[in-house]
């Protein structure tokens, strides 16, 4: 009796045992890991998944976009590095705010006290770093005290002392750790800054390190961006005159901003009742096209194809960190772009490559080539089919779309230009996320996309392409109105034949800016 007591208790025991197992292996996953891949100027049609004609090759991208949700109709709000960053960290059109473009010396953009991703996973529970291209503006210090930041762009010098830590950075924003390049990696200063000091205060100038020409320097189109002092080698490849770290190089830069983000993903791997948060904003294929001996002749596009898939790389590079380190699949991968490629027409008919497929103008423009970019977000514990979303999605979304995801309950004012697409990550890729966005071109043009419909307040590009503006012909039209959906290449202005929908737009845009 007592031998079947015992055995009765020991069934119940493994059954109970078993069950509790079972609970705990099919058990919600906690919070996931969260990783922004943010790439430098590259084209919707620099990704192969994207486009079918593409000469540059992006097997690690595709592959995320094969196991996970790619946007079509993904925008920055703006063209050009600096607002199109602001606009991703804080939900806000950067034209809200005072600063637009920044150089490496420019003073600090998102305002103190500002909400910004970083922030609320952060007090959610993450643990958050940026690593990579800043491009948002540093509290320098000056070597006379003075509060006004010099660089002469004759001499190369400046009056920054690195020996200071800065006053303003990545830290202040939310970021537990930070390791970041200023500002675009043609841009001085060149100096990396870990945790707001700068990693080796001890400056030369890159005329010390670099010769300005090779031998074989054939100079292009691009060659109109540098002065004497410049480094320029080919095409692609240059960057200004300006004070650099002894040790510091700008071919090495991309490396060791990648080994110093996978060293993030090890470090807090470990820690797995803590998610963490990694933002890598890297510097290419912004110029100068420089990627590292493994890709160079290796792409039928010449340097700057060698350069993408340089990129690609580093996108497998992290996914095969996350597998090996067995946190792969409660892993939010995003990859993105800040903007569209720095690709002009003349590029398109000498190469057959469309870096910006699909769309009219480049880098800078306030045409879709501007800022149309490549979303591709992984999460293979809650995405669990290939999708598309063909619906429009701004850069600023992702600001709502990870506040909801955290639980986090925003303030009035904060991420007032995000809506969250959370719904599309759990599958419902038929509701529509916003109808509307505003766009801004490098030299301040303002377009408004609403129900199938943009219009811009000006003629011109607003950007890099000429022309960049043009004075309205007498009785000629004052802006330009497009049927998006139709014309994707914004090629009919519908200005005079739609006068009802300039002035609903035109008047939707005014009020917008007014409430700035």
């Amino acid at each position: 009796m007592k031998n079947s007591i015992s055995i009765l208790i020991l069934v119940v025991a493994i059954c109970l045992f078993s069950q509790a197992s079972l609970k705990a292996q099919t058990k919600e996953p906690g919070k996931p890991n969260i990783i922004i891949i943010f790439a430098d100027d590259m084209g919707y049609g620099d990704v192969s998944y994207f486009n079918p004609y593409a000469r540059t090759s992006s097997p690690h991208i595709d592959r995320l976009a094969r196991n996970g949700v790619s946007f079509s109709n993904a925008h920055a709000t703006a063209s050009v590095c600096t607002p199109s960053r602001y606009g991703l960290l804080t939900g806000r059109y950067a034209w809200r705010s005072e600063g637009l473009n920044v150089d490496g010396f420019g003073k600090p953009v998102i305002e103190k006290g500002r909400e910004t991703i970083a922030s609320f996973l952060q007090r959610a529970g993450y643990t958050t770093a940026a690593i990579g291209k800043w491009h948002l503006g540093w509290g320098w210090q000056t070597k006379d005290g003075s509060d006004k930041v010099f660089y002469d762009s004759n001499t190369g010098f400046s009056n920054v002392d690195y020996t200071q830590k800065v006053t303003t950075g990545p830290n202040d924003y939310g970021f537990d750790y930070s390791f970041m390049h200023p500002a675009s990696l043609d841009m001085p200063p060149y100096v990396f800054l870990r945790n707001h000091l700068t990693v080796e205060p001890e400056v030369v100038l890159t005329s010390d390190i670099y010769q300005e020409k090779l031998d074989n320097t054939e100079y292009s189109w691009d060659k109109k961006h540098t002065r004497a002092g410049d480094v320029y080698w080919e095409k692609g490849v240059w960057w200004r005159r300006g004070e650099i770290s002894s040790s510091f190089r700008v071919e090495n830069v991309l490396p060791d901003i990648v080994d110093d983000g996978i060293y993030f993903i090890e470090k807090n791997a470990k820690k797995k009742s803590k998610p963490f948060f990694l933002y890598l904003p890297l510097t290419g294929p912004h110029t100068p096209w420089m990627p590292t001996k493994e890709f160079q002749g290796k792409s039928e596009l010449g340097t700057y194809g060698d350069f993408v898939m340089n990129i690609d790389n580093i996108v497998g590079r992290i996914t095969s960190t996350l597998e090996r380190l067995d946190i792969a699949n409660n892993t939010i991968v995003v990859f993105v772009s800040d903007n569209g490629a720095y690709w002009p027409e003349s590029e398109v008919l000498l190469t057959g490559h469309h870096a910006n497929r699909g769309s009219r103008g480049q880098k800078g423009d306030v045409w879709d080539g501007g800022h149309h970019v490549p979303l591709i977000i992984s999460w293979p514990a809650r995405i669990k089919d290939e999708a598309v979303y063909d619906h429009l999605v701004s850069l600023t979304d992702l600001f709502a779309t990870f506040a909801d995801l955290s639980g986090q309950e925003l303030h009035k004012n904060d991420g007032e230009d995000s809506s969250s697409f959370l719904h599309v990550l759990d599958g419902n890729t038929n509701k529509i996320t916003r109808n509307f966005m505003i766009h801004h071109s490098s030299g301040g043009m303002y377009g408004i996309r609403m129900d199938g419909w943009k219009f811009i307040n000006g003629l011109g590009s607003g950007g890099f392409t000429a022309p960049r503006e043009l004075n309205p012909e007498p009785d000629g039209p004052t802006g330009q109105l497009y049927q998006i959906e139709r014309d994707p290449l914004e090629s009919t202005n519908l200005f005079f034949q739609r006068p009802d929908i300039v002035k609903k737009l035109r008047k939707e845009l005014n009020e917008q800016i007014k409430a700035q």
